[in-house]
């Protein structure tokens, strides 16, 4: 029997207007609402990444966050 999604966690996320519209178009193009798109991405997060590719990409992203901040 699969299991029953129940979204019984709330969070306030802060985002950047990028992920956000990125977030909000996943969603749509999956006919998902916004919180089932997150929980996709991160309950199958080792499936959906490259191990390689998902760390050059936090690398990148650390070092654009540093610019930001600045």
């Amino acid at each position: 029997m699969p299991k029953r999604l129940r979204l019984t966690r709330r969070f306030a996320a802060a985002m950047t207007e990028d992920g956000y519209r990125r977030l909000r178009r996943f969603a749509e193009e999956a006919g998902l609402e916004e919180g089932e798109a997150l929980s996709f991405v991160f309950e199958n997060l080792d499936g959906i990444t490259d191990p390689t590719g998902l760390s050059h990409r936090l690398r990148q992203f650390k070092a654009d966050l540093a610019e930001r901040r600045a």
